[in-house]
């Protein structure tokens, strides 16, 4: 199924640990590569990857969450699905990587789907600030819980 979405990893003195996922690995659980960000001296800040199939970016952040980074707290991870207003953020917390909920932003879920054979859906994430109507809230109790990135 065809979903482009865009992640931005922004931590600090993370060179080491990011070089690896800027090479392709069919080892991985998730496809593609990160590019390195690089500011207009030289400098590096950030690495940025681009998917556009949904099954390509399963395990992407448990991915993320298990390296050895040299500052966890630093880390930043902006995901941006096709049908979000903006990219959503994610930080660690207790050691795992968790959406922050962001000010006049939410996260909109659709039902679960009939079977597993569907990739997990990530729902929206819609600015509430506009003048637009926003679609229903799926209840809790009945949107997928297996983690779409």
């Amino acid at each position: 199924m065809s979903r482009d979405a865009e992640v931005i990893v922004l931590a600090r003195w993370a060179d080491d640990v990011m070089e690896p996922l800027t090479r392709d690995d069919p080892e991985r659980t998730w496809r593609g590569r990160f590019v390195p960000i690089t500011g207009q001296w030289g400098y590096g800040f950030g690495w940025a990857l681009e998917f556009e199939k949904m099954h390509a970016r399963k395990g992407l952040l448990r991915h993320l969450e298990s390296l050895p980074w040299p500052y966890p707290l630093t880390v930043q991870v902006l995901l941006r699905d096709q049908d979000d207003d903006c990219f959503g953020l994610w930080m660690f917390q207790e050691g795992r990587l968790v959406e922050v909920a962001l000010a006049r932003t939410e996260r909109f879920h659709q039902p679960a789907p009939p079977t597993e054979d569907f990739e997990p859906d990530p729902g929206m994430l819609l600015r509430t600030d506009e003048d637009m109507p926003l679609p229903e809230q799926t209840p809790e109790a009945l949107r997928d819980t297996r983690p779409p990135w």
